[in-house]
């Protein structure tokens, strides 16, 4: 390999050390769900190691997930003088997007949505246009999903964030009612479809990644790449809100298996389900532009890119065979373009991208206890 070469581990980030800590987390949880029964109210145990945690409440279940954006916001940062505009108001989207995406994986409908945002110095309280875009992205984004803004923390952590920096995050409550609408797997079987939705670019997963490659390119940020856009302007298009498609199947009665939100891990998200299921992908979505020539640039191999990084594939449905066509038209009513990509196999645990003769292997996923 080119001397070139950068993989996400490169960048800092290295899933194999982050995950075990997950695991052991996942482990002193499950002892905590009893304190639960004081209320009337009793956990889902096989939400444990899913994208939200349940509990049931009786006649619905709630369903809850914090998310953290990460690094994208040293990008807009970084843009603002070449753009002359924050971008904040797609960092809030995207920022939202991290919690909301996560949710609905387990068939819940957004209720209310509480921000988390860390400064790292009362300074960067003082830039008016930034804090105004932050504000109003976060309320447009809310809107689109019909949820309410139920307010936040707003610290400063000198010495802990760095003075220019800020950290954004979101937590979301929402609530599966009919109860019938709880997706967490158990139907799963061989011969459903798995239909893919486009993701809008990187989202808000491999930006670490994107700025080490950032350093490396001869204009930076504002590299142009082939298609006339800059490098930075790319990484900056909002995270795709899914909600709305998954609420569209919903009540378009699509049957609905499993779904799952492509994020950190790239398209190994895709075997997020505990069982023995091999995916075969036989169509692969056309790959945005910065993605693409992030691969290239990096010198990533397919498996470590389609590993790492969601490939212009964001989320995941898994539905009835006869449904596939379907959910298809139902994500794209939404202004989503969709796929049927491929179809779940009994088998080893893995996800087999037949056109890119790639193989994503069961132990590359260390999510769960």
């Amino acid at each position: 390999m080119a001397d070139d070469h950068l993989t996400y581990e490169d960048s800092g980030v290295d899933y194999d050390r982050i995950d075990p800590l997950k695991v052991l987390a996942q482990r002193a949880a499950r002892a905590t769900g009893v304190h639960l029964e004081r209320d009337g109210a009793r956990e889902v145990a096989a939400s444990r190691g899913e994208s939200a945690y349940v509990v049931d409440i009786g006649d619905a279940y709630l369903a809850s997930i914090t998310e953290c954006l990460g690094t994208k916001a040293l990008v807009a940062d970084a843009m603002r003088e070449a753009s002359g505009r924050t971008w904040y108001d797609h960092i809030a989207q995207d920022t939202i997007a991290t919690a909301v995406n996560d949710l609905v994986t387990v068939g819940a409908r957004p209720l209310s949505i509480h921000a988390y945002w860390a400064a790292g110095s009362s300074d960067w309280f003082d830039d008016v246009e930034r804090m105004n875009d932050l504000v109003d992205g976060w309320k447009a984004a809310c809107d689109v999903l019909g949820v309410a803004w139920g307010g936040g923390e707003t610290p400063c952590l000198t010495g802990v964030v760095e003075e220019r920096a800020i950290d954004l995050a979101a937590s979301c409550v929402g609530i599966i009612r009919p109860k019938s609408r709880l997706t967490l797997g158990e139907d799963l079987a061989a011969g459903d479809a798995i239909v893919l939705l486009e993701s809008s670019g990187i989202h808000a997963n491999g930006l670490t990644l994107a700025r080490k490659l950032s350093e490396r390119l001869p204009e930076g940020y504002a590299t142009v790449m082939p298609g006339g856009r800059t490098y930075g302007e790319a990484l900056l298009d909002p995270t795709v809100l899914y909600p709305p498609v998954t609420e569209a199947a919903f009540e378009a009665g699509i049957g609905l298996r499993y779904i799952a939100n492509i994020t950190g891990h790239g398209w190994r998200k895709i075997m997020r389900h505990p069982g023995l299921f091999t995916y075969r992908i036989s169509e692969v979505p056309p790959v945005p532009e910065v993605l693409k020539f992030m691969m290239d640039e990096t010198r990533q191999t397919a498996e470590e890119a389609y590993g790492s990084l969601n490939m212009g594939a964001g989320f995941a449905l898994f539905v009835r065979p006869e449904d596939g066509d379907a959910a298809v038209a139902c994500a794209e009513s939404m202004g989503v373009r969709a796929w049927v990509a491929g179809v779940v196999e009994d088998g080893p645990r893995q996800v087999v991208i037949e056109p890119l003769d790639v193989t994503l292997a069961e132990e590359s996923l260390a999510l769960r206890d």
